[in-house]
C-alpha cells in the first residue's frame, strides 16, 4: 500500500505558474509550494512577481521570481528554456498588460480582441510549446490551464474576445493532451466560475447571487485543484476541462 501521508507530495518537483503576482495566481504559487514545489513566481511586472517569491521563501518555501510575457514568444523561451519545468500552470489572463473594457462584441473594433487573444490562447500556446518537450523527454509533466466559464459556455457581459480566448486555450489543451498521453505528461484545464477578484463590480455582485455554494471562489479553492492535477495521483486524469465554480457550472 502506499503511503497516504505523502500524497500530492511535489517535492523536488519545479512549477511554473503564470500571471503568479497578483490574484487567483498567487494562490495557486503558494499552495504548490506549500506541496514541496520549487515555484517560479511569473508575472509581466518583477515588483508583482518578487513580492510574492520572498514572501514564500519567507515562509520556508522554494520560490523564485521570474518576470516575463507570456505572449512574447522570444521572451517565454529565453527565460525558462534552460530550466526543467515540471509543472506548467498557465494562469496568466484578463486582458495581460491592458485593462478589460466589457463591451458588447458588436461595438468593438479588430484592435480590442488582440489583448485577451495574445494572453488567454498565445500566451498559453508560447509557455505550452517551450516546457513540453523537455516533460516528454523527461516522462513526466503536468500541464494546467486555467480557463473560464466565459470559454466553455459563454456569458453575456461584455467579453466575448475573452471568451474566445479562453475556449480556444481548453480546446487546444485537449489536443495535446492527447498527443502526450503516453509520454508521461497530463493535460488538463479548470473552468473557473465567479472568483473573489473579479472587482465586485454590480454585475459580478449579482451574478454571485445565483451561485449554488452561495459564495465566490477564491484562490485556495484554485490552488487545491491545482496542487491535485500537479500530483503524481492525478496521473490517469488528463484532456479534462474541469469545472470550479461552485456547482455554477455542471458540463
Amino acid at each position: 500500500m502506499s503511503d497516504l501521508t505523502k500524497m500530492f507530495d511535489l517535492t523536488n518537483r519545479t512549477a511554473l505558474v503564470t500571471g503568479a503576482g497578483q490574484g487567483m495566481g498567487t494562490g495557486v504559487a503558494e499552495m504548490l509550494a506549500a506541496q514541496g514545489a520549487h515555484v517560479l513566481v511569473n508575472d509581466l511586472d518583477d515588483t508583482r512577481a518578487e513580492p510574492v517569491a520572498q514572501q514564500l521563501r519567507q515562509s520556508g518555501y522554494q520560490a523564485e521570481a521570474l518576470a516575463f510575457d507570456v505572449t512574447d514568444l522570444a521572451a517565454v523561451r529565453a527565460a525558462i528554456a534552460d530550466r526543467p519545468i515540471d509543472i506548467l500552470v498557465n494562469n496568466a489572463g484578463n486582458a495581460g498588460s491592458e485593462r478589460m473594457r466589457p463591451r458588447p462584441f458588436a461595438e468593438t473594433e479588430p484592435a480590442e480582441w488582440a489583448a485577451p487573444l495574445a494572453v488567454n490562447l498565445d500566451g498559453v500556446m508560447n509557455c505550452t510549446h517551450t516546457v513540453l518537450p523537455g516533460m516528454i523527454d523527461r516522462g513526466w509533466g503536468r500541464v494546467i490551464g486555467v480557463v473560464s466559464g466565459a470559454g466553455t459556455q459563454g456569458v453575456h457581459i461584455g467579453v466575448a474576445a475573452y471568451s474566445a480566448g479562453k475556449g480556444g486555450a481548453a480546446a487546444l489543451l485537449r489536443s495535446v493532451a492527447l498527443e502526450v498521453a503516453r509520454k508521461g505528461v497530463t493535460v488538463n484545464s479548470i473552468a473557473l466560475g465567479l472568483m473573489d477578484n473579479t472587482g465586485g463590480s454590480d454585475v459580478t455582485s449579482g451574478l454571485a447571487k445565483t451561485i449554488p455554494t452561495g459564495r465566490l471562489g477564491t484562490p485556495h479553492d484554485l490552488g487545491a485543484l491545482c496542487a491535485y492535477l500537479a500530483s503524481d495521483e492525478a496521473s490517469w486524469m488528463t484532456a479534462q476541462t474541469i469545472p470550479l465554480a461552485g456547482g455554477s457550472i455542471t458540463s
